[in-house]
């Protein structure tokens, strides 16, 4: 038996065992530390635990893909759905909001489609995003047990795997607005860049739910309701200023409360590079990098600082 084990050996059990008298306990944290013993299972610095996540981006990578591929696997259509379930959102919601209870105003119905298509893909990358994190840890409980890896790696092979299939949705969007009459313009150069910071958001709210998905059982319960009503205040299909400013239901300040909301942002930001004669609004810019920049760095050191207690229980 070695040193440090002996000793903590001598203890645990009250003293030595060769017959000496016992000296008083010592606690076992200041052994560990006389001997320079660490707990296995420690949270890393955070600069080490950035270089081991760095170093597991093959599995990450891997682990996204394998799932993205599984994922339709046993469907008739495959990959396809990736696609037709936002298109069938979008069909719904312009048949009910569109058409139905005239949620377009006076606007153009080939610019509302191109409106309404627009956000119902953007916001659907993030609803995935989020949803997916919330169960990233407590639906991988056997293999964090079974192995030691970073487990941020979860959430944002999670991210990833709905980047992978949300760049599949942005060129069937890019198609749609083209058909409904929609010029190609040099804005269109700045999509891979709204996309990047979309991302950003969508990883570090994606850790953020992972860790509280990971106590808190009831969340994915709750989910739905919640990203139900993210979606009505997002201006999904009908827009913020025309619906609740310029008809007089709302001041100002509420229109630029929820043009504040993250996905909102995301959305308008993607309609200003897409649509031609959509009003811009400079200021998006710097919401959807504030959010990008604020979620990432904020959730990662927020799903970090409970790096020991996942899996336990």
């Amino acid at each position: 038996m070695s040193q440090p084990e002996s000793a903590i050996a001598d203890a645990q059990a009250g003293g030595p065992s060769n017959g000496t008298p016992a000296k008083p306990q010592e606690p076992l944290a200041k052994l560990a530390e006389r001997y320079g013993l660490r707990r296995a299972i420690a949270r890393p610095r955070l600069t080490v635990y950035l270089r081991q996540l760095w170093e597991r981006r093959h599995f990450v990578m891997t682990y996204a893909t394998s799932r993205n591929v599984s994922k339709y696997s046993t469907s008739a259509l495959g990959q396809l759905w990736q696609v037709l379930t936002p298109l069938l959102n979008a069909a719904i919601y312009w048949l009910m909001f569109g058409v139905i209870l005239g949620a377009r105003g006076n606007m153009d119905p080939n610019v509302y489609i191109a409106f309404l298509v627009t956000g119902v893909f953007v916001f659907t990358y993030t609803q995935r995003s989020v949803t997916s994190g919330a169960k990233s840890i407590s639906g991988n409980l056997s293999l964090i047990r079974a192995l030691h890896f970073p487990r941020a790696a979860l959430p944002l092979a999670y991210t990833i795997q709905e980047f992978q299939q949300v760049l599949i949705s942005m060129g069937v969007l890019m198609v749609l607005v083209l058909v409904t009459g929609q010029p190609i313009t040099w804005m269109w150069l700045l999509l891979p860049v709204a996309l990047l910071l979309q991302t950003m958001f969508n990883i570090g709210a994606s850790m953020v739910l992972a860790r509280v998905g990971s106590t808190a059982r009831d969340l994915n319960q709750l989910l739905p309701f919640i990203t139900r009503t993210w979606l009505y205040a997002s201006g999904v299909f009908f827009s913020i200023q025309d619906r609740v400013v310029a008809q007089g239901h709302m001041p100002q300040w509420i229109a630029d409360l929820m043009y504040f909301n993250p996905a909102a942002s995301y959305i308008e930001l993607m309609r200003d590079l897409l649509i031609q004669f959509h009003p811009t609004r400079p200021w998006v810019w710097f919401t959807c990098i504030f959010w990008a920049l604020f979620a990432l760095i904020g959730g990662f050191w927020y799903f970090w600082r409970a790096e020991e207690k996942y899996g336990r229980g």
